[in-house]
């Protein structure tokens, strides 16, 4: 396991529009994390206060110069930093400390790589790092030479300068090819949307800060409302364990069916280039009707971290769809494994013992119950395949057996009572 030196700036309140006052500690402790999310040991951190980033190396000559020594005292393999660094900075620092140098997109680039598991997600994750390799690539052929006597096109370029215009050509390509890749991917996904919106079953989104407990929330209402061991999604104590959208169908007895979709998590200061390169894979949030934030109640710093979510959901322009919130953890706060309402969007309790599921259940049913009616039908014998629909898709509180046809008194969706009209008993 490669041994990591972490090194954060503390710059004034105002100096930084990306940093509050008093965040720094936060932002400090979060890179530890994702630095051990990376398979990598924090070895020890340094920190500088600076009005500005320093524009050659980002720190000061006189920091860079502590940082080496430290990363030769603890046998450091790596630096990362906390912030993004130009690549003027990333190769000013290699230079200097004589080592590897990562910055916090970098970091978290690698973590998002190592953990996609879908053909979607790996190709989002590689579009995002080669946008963000392009411009760095200056200075990683520094062992080549940069001047040259051969006679052509490219005389005046040493072999160094030839390698970077092939490596940033074959980058270039490898680009636009799965960009191409990916928009039909993002054309599956939203012919897949348009059918699920057709079909009138309205759509729940969990979203929060990465490590919340998304995951676990749709795996207890698996448990409790679908019983399908299978379709369960991948859950783990870790930063950005879920890295693909998974859309599940949630059927709760005597109640209408939702589907539940579960989402990346968010981060402060998540890099561009995977917001925007993940961005067909949120439009799951976006056209959702109801959003689950879930935030992790046992972190100090969980009021941030709901800053950070609804910060992302502007960006994704989601701000304005309806919310509950959820506090997860409350048991880890001394709040005990009973669920704890507050209002009717306000949560507390524990995923992982699975109290309070059927409260959220409850929430989100009620916060859904405009998208419904209660209609009486008089389906005929020959079109049963209404009948099955309405069976598998609206709560159905009596169905009687007539001259006339089948007689079913049910809750469904406003769109599947339009749908169905003719066969409705006006009062």
């Amino acid at each position: 396991m490669d041994k990591a030196l972490i090194v954060g700036m503390n710059m004034t309140a105002g100096a930084d529009p990306n940093r509050k006052k008093g965040s720094f500690d936060l932002a400090m402790d979060e890179m530890v994390s994702l630095v051990k999310a990376c398979d990598m040991e924090p070895v020890g951190r340094i920190e500088q206060n600076m009005e500005s980033p320093n524009t050659a190396t980002y720190i000061g000559a006189g920091k860079v110069l502590e940082v080496r020594e430290m990363v030769r005292a603890l046998e450091a393999d790596i630096v990362v930093f906390d912030n993004g660094l130009s690549p003027i900075q990333l190769r000013n620092l290699s230079r200097e400390l004589d080592c590897p140098v990562m910055d916090r997109t970098t970091l978290i680039l690698e973590i998002f790589s190592a953990r996609a598991r879908t053909r979607e997600a790996r190709l989002q994750v590689e579009v995002a790092r080669l946008q963000y390799m392009l411009p760095r690539l200056v200075g990683l052929h520094d062992a080549l030479s940069r001047q040259g006597g051969a006679s052509g096109a490219m005389s005046s370029k040493g072999a160094g300068e030839k390698k970077l215009e092939l490596d940033r050509r074959r980058l270039e390509q490898r680009l636009t090819s799965m960009r191409r890749e990916l928009e039909g991917i993002a054309g599956e996904r939203e012919t897949q949307r348009k059918k699920r919106a057709e079909s009138g079953i309205p759509r729940v989104a969990l979203v929060g800060y990465t490590n919340a407990g998304k995951s676990t929330i749709m795996n207890a209402m698996l448990t409790a409302y679908v019983g399908d061991e299978e379709k369960k999604v991948y859950e783990e104590d870790m930063l950005f364990a879920t890295l693909d959208t998974t859309v599940r169908r949630i059927n709760p007895p005597d109640k209408n069916a939702f589907l539940l979709s579960d989402t990346v998590g968010f981060i402060s200061n998540l890099p561009h280039n995977l917001v925007k390169a993940f961005r067909s894979t949120l439009e799951e949030v976006r056209e959702a009707d109801l959003l689950i934030q879930v935030i992790d109640y046992s972190d100090e710093n969980y009021m941030e971290h709901i800053r950070v979510t609804e910060d992302t959901l502007r960006q994704l322009d989601a701000a304005k769809i309806p919310m509950i919130y959820v506090f997860n953890k409350a048991d880890l706060c001394g709040m005990g494994t009973f669920a704890t309402v507050q209002g009717n969007d306000r949560l507390y309790m524990s995923a992982r013992s699975q109290s309070g599921i059927d409260t959220l259940l409850t929430l989100i049913t009620g916060k859904l119950s405009q998208r419904y009616r209660d209609c009486e039908f008089v389906i005929p014998y020959k079109r049963g395949d209404i009948v099955s629909y309405l069976n598998d898709n609206a709560v159905v509180h009596r169905m009687e057996y007539r001259e006339e046809g089948v007689y079913l008194d049910a809750n469904l969706s406003r769109i599947d009572a339009a749908r169905y009209t003719e066969f409705m008993v006006l009062p």
